[in-house]
Order: structure tokens, then C-alpha cells, then sequence
């Protein structure tokens, strides 16, 4: 839990804003590699998406997007290796050095931490590759399409399939198009669970209420 914590943002308390600061990076890979999970699952409940992640580590996926009868397998890498040019960044899309099969997973979840930036890149489009740059600029900015698609996740998913409140659907929209802070983030992710539970009957709980 305590990597969890590790998000770029601190709250200055004398003049009462959120501000960005240079995370902290974990050096050690596999546990980065856990952290970056971990954030995937909250930014990804935060755009309304039902996320969910198997268990053990042998799967060639690292996440599960959707709900029965509707699953999108995601795998999750995240890179702070920035290209020779020192214009963009690139990251891995192998494992033990060995492009993924057809078929491993559905969409790559790429991180790019020091940029705190996601792609959502479909698989067919990397793959029988080992890496690809990212948050690149002309002729190299080959997946910047992709950059905070988390649309392409909400529609495999069929999550829009789903009846949302007209409130619930420009505040999805709202999240996906603009970059929020940390704040603003957890504040947009209660108030999905909330109306999430209301419209399963369950009840707040108030405070003094036995837990």
C-alpha cells in the first residue's frame, strides 16, 4: 500500500492547492511494475470502468476489464527510459526479451510515469514488437493517438452499452479529455462508487452506523 502512495502530486497545506512534484521513482523493476498496476486499476475506476485483477502472476495479462460475458484482458507496462534523442521515452512491450503471442492480451496499458501519462494502445498494433516510443513528437509520435484513450477500453468493454445518468456520462467524457489533479481525481472517483451503491440499493453508511 505504501507504493501506492507514491503519486506525483502533494497538497501544500500554506497556500491550499495541489501541486505537481517529481515522483519518486521505485528502481526496483518488478515492484514498479506492481505500482504501476495498482495505479492503472484506480485511474481506470475512476473513468467508471468495472476493473478487476486475476490472480497470481503467470497470466500474460496483468488486469481484466468489463463485467461476465463482455472481459478485455489488459497488460500493464510502464517505462521511465527516455529515448537517446531524450525526446520521448521508450518501453517495453516483451516479456523475458520475447514478443507477446497473438492472442496474449487485448490492449496494452502503457505508463509513462514521469510524464504521468497513459496510453491505451490496441494489441494488434504492437504486435511481434519488443518496445515503442512514447510521448513522442513528429514523424515518431507513431501511438500519440493513443494517449489517454480510455475510451477504446469503456467501448470493448461495452461499459457504454450501459444505462449512465446524463450527469455520470459528461463527467466520464470530462475526465477522459481533461488531465485532473490528485484532488480532483479522488473527488470524481467517490462520487462514481456513491452512485454506483445507489443504484444497487445499497445505502451510504452513516456515521455511528455499525460496521
Amino acid at each position: 500500500m505504501a507504493n501506492f502512495l507514491r503519486m506525483p502530486f502533494f497538497f501544500d497545506f500554506e497556500v491550499g492547492r495541489v501541486k505537481k512534484r517529481k515522483p519518486k521513482i521505485i528502481k526496483d523493476k518488478k515492484l514498479r511494475g506492481e505500482w504501476a498496476e495498482s495505479v492503472f486499476m484506480v485511474r481506470a475506476g475512476e473513468q467508471g470502468l468495472p476493473v478487476s485483477k486475476p490472480w497470481g502472476d503467470s497470466n500474460s495479462f496483468d488486469c481484466v476489464v468489463g463485467r461476465p460475458g463482455k472481459f478485455v484482458a489488459v497488460q500493464v507496462k510502464s517505462t521511465i527510459a527516455k529515448l537517446e534523442s531524450g525526446e520521448g521515452y521508450i518501453c517495453s512491450t516483451c516479456s523475458s526479451h520475447k514478443a507477446y503471442r497473438a492472442g496474449a492480451f487485448d490492449f496494452l496499458a502503457a505508463y509513462v510515469v514521469l510524464e504521468d501519462a497513459w496510453y491505451i494502445i490496441p494489441a494488434k498494433l504492437i504486435r511481434g514488437l519488443k518496445s515503442v516510443s512514447l510521448c513522442t513528437q513528429g514523424q515518431e509520435a507513431k501511438y500519440e493517438g493513443y494517449r489517454g484513450a480510455w475510451h477504446l477500453l469503456r467501448e470493448a468493454a461495452g461499459v457504454g452499452e450501459e444505462a449512465q445518468s446524463v450527469e455520470e456520462s459528461a463527467e466520464v467524457k470530462s475526465v477522459a479529455s481533461h488531465p485532473m489533479g490528485a484532488l480532483a481525481r479522488l473527488e470524481t472517483a467517490t462520487n462514481h462508487f456513491r452512485r454506483y451503491l445507489e443504484r444497487g440499493g445499497v445505502a451510504p453508511q452513516k456515521q455511528g452506523d455499525d460496521f
